[in-house]
């Protein structure tokens, strides 16, 4: 499905239900979502952690108004795919050749400096400026800091654990 994708840039939005910085952040990719898609960005909002289930999912984006782009990943390849560790987390990919290639990972933008730390509103829009660098044909420039949000759970630490 994302392989065989003919649009400029794919972005991934690894999302949870129970993040409240997660939360915060999907008007940011609602608006980012209306304001790209016309140009043929794809928008996918990822759902890494297991106790997301479908119906969880479903509750979650009819609060939110979500997109139409939803993936439960419950073998966590796209978390492996794009090094996410955290909810929220983006990741941007250029399909071409039946591959992804990944020119942009981390922080939306740079509102949260910290756990409890929060800046009124962001002073610098990573993402937002990664996707139109995409759309340019620009280099893309990788986030200055690192996201800030709730702890994806790996797979690992589930089947470890009786």
């Amino acid at each position: 499905m994302l392989m065989q994708s003919t649009a400029p840039a794919i972005v991934l939005f690894f999302t949870a239900s129970d993040c409240p910085i997660s939360a915060r952040y999907e008007p940011e990719m609602l608006r980012l979502e209306r304001k790209f898609s016309p140009a043929g960005v794809e928008f996918w909002w990822v759902y890494p952690n297991p106790e997301d289930t479908s119906q969880v999912i479903r509750r979650h984006e009819s609060q939110f108004g979500g997109s139409a782009h939803v993936i439960r990943d419950t073998d966590q390849s796209l978390v492996h795919l794009a090094h996410a560790t955290v909810t929220p987390e983006s990741a941007v990919f250029v399909p071409g050749g039946g591959t992804l290639r990944e020119v942009y990972h981390g922080r939306i933008d740079n509102r949260y400096i910290a756990l409890g730390q929060e800046r009124p509103q962001a002073s610098r829009h990573e993402l937002e400026d990664a996707i139109s660098a995409v759309l340019a044909k620009q280099p893309v420039v990788q986030p200055a800091g690192p996201p800030v949000g709730c702890s994806i759970v790996p797979l690992e630490a589930l089947s470890s654990h009786p």
